[in-house]
């Protein structure tokens, strides 16, 4: 009966995805290093820009490989693309790959055989490092937006960063913004992903307060009329 599971199409996919989806988290760090050579080393910084370019297209690449093996054992045909909407908003923007974080973690249990995090202490490690990883590339890609635009106000990485963090957080100074198209459109999708992750943390950070002060009430003795 195992062997019928895993001879059909979700069966195939799911062990697919179970052997390369670590495999491709690295890569996707490496895609993120490469990426950030590139952007941050200056022109003259040979052969390493050219070998960063090398290292991004072909991380990519196996991204598309992964993708297309994925359509393929799906037995879903173009299906697949609404059904699995993030793996191709990931394929087309590969600095998101960071919010797929939550497989990469069952993947590595799994492996280990370790017990699940607590629900909260979950959210709370999974948002975290979704904000690190997401923060990091929105500050490259801002930065290479829009360093050498005219009129630009984030002229530096540590600028992007800075602006990074008071957009992810929702806090928005309005001391340093993007100018440029590019950047701009880096710019609302921080935006999503700030409020989205925000919503995560407290969302759940209010669900877990909820749970204590009731198991609080139900040890407290009941009073007397």
């Amino acid at each position: 009966m195992n062997d019928r599971a895993t001879d059909s199409p979700p069966g195939r996919l799911a062990s697919w995805e179970k052997r390369t989806e670590f495999p491709l988290f690295m890569a996707a760090l490496l895609f993120l290093a490469g990426y950030a050579v590139r952007v941050l080393a200056s022109p003259g910084t040979e052969p390493w820009r050219g070998v960063a370019l090398a290292l991004v297209c072909v991380t990519w690449l196996l991204f598309l490989v992964d993708y297309a093996a994925r359509l393929r054992l799906s037995g879903l045909g173009l299906r697949f693309v609404h059904a699995h909407w993030l793996d191709t908003v990931v394929l087309v923007l590969p600095l998101l790959r960071p919010l797929r974080v939550v497989r990469i973690y069952n993947a590595v249990r799994y492996r280990r055989d370790q017990p699940r995090l607590d629900l909260y202490a979950r959210v709370m490690a999974y948002a975290g490092l979704s904000s690190l990883l997401i923060g990091f590339a929105g500050a490259l890609a801002v930065y290479q937006q829009e360093h050498g635009a005219a009129g630009a106000t984030i002229r530096t990485f540590g600028d992007a960063a800075w602006w990074v963090c008071a957009t992810l957080t929702t806090v928005g100074y309005g001391d340093v913004s993007p100018v440029t198209p590019g950047g701009r459109a880096v710019a609302v999708l921080l935006m999503v992903c700030g409020l989205a992750l925000l919503g995560a943390v407290t969302g759940s950070f209010s669900s877990w307060l909820l749970q204590v002060f009731s198991r609080e009430d139900d040890k407290r003795p009941p009073e007397r009329g």
